[in-house]
């Protein structure tokens, strides 16, 4: 019988998406103010393609935390994972070495985190994950 477990996770937390909301709104006034109503944006202005420009970079950022994914599948073959738009992971059970549940406790916040005592961390939330050791001396955790 083949066993199998899922999780997807996804930035949800409100505290992030304040801000980013928020900060979604600076570029959307400005633009408002300087190509609408024709008045200078702040005391410093940018110029309207700075301005456009900017509200492109936000915006783009936003959609990427709201694109963002961590997805794992466990199952009797293999380990796989997926940090979308940035990595997957496909790892068979004979090339892991130990695999544990651990609290890596807070690690600087949240996303992909190099260099730690359990190699590199993908995580959205929380403090408890998967830590994996490969055979060939590897390692990562992936929060669930």
């Amino acid at each position: 019988m083949k066993k199998e477990f899922k999780e997807e996770q996804k930035f949800t937390q409100w505290w992030l998406w304040v801000p980013l909301i928020g900060i979604g709104f600076i570029p959307i006034y400005g633009i408002y103010k300087q190509l609408f109503l024709k008045e200078q944006f702040g005391t410093k202005p940018m110029s309207d393609l700075g301005l456009i420009i900017f509200l492109i970079i936000v915006f783009s950022l936003i959609l990427l935390f709201a694109c963002m994914r961590l997805k794992t599948v466990i199952d009797n073959e293999n380990l796989r994972m997926s940090f979308f738009p940035f990595i997957k992971k496909n790892v068979i059970w004979d090339d892991i070495k130990n695999a544990k549940i651990v609290d890596y406790g807070f690690v600087g916040g949240w996303g992909i985190r190099l260099g730690t005592k359990y190699g590199t961390i993908y995580n959205i939330s929380g403090s408890k994950g998967l830590a994996i050791e490969l055979k060939n001396g590897k390692k990562f955790l992936i929060g669930t």
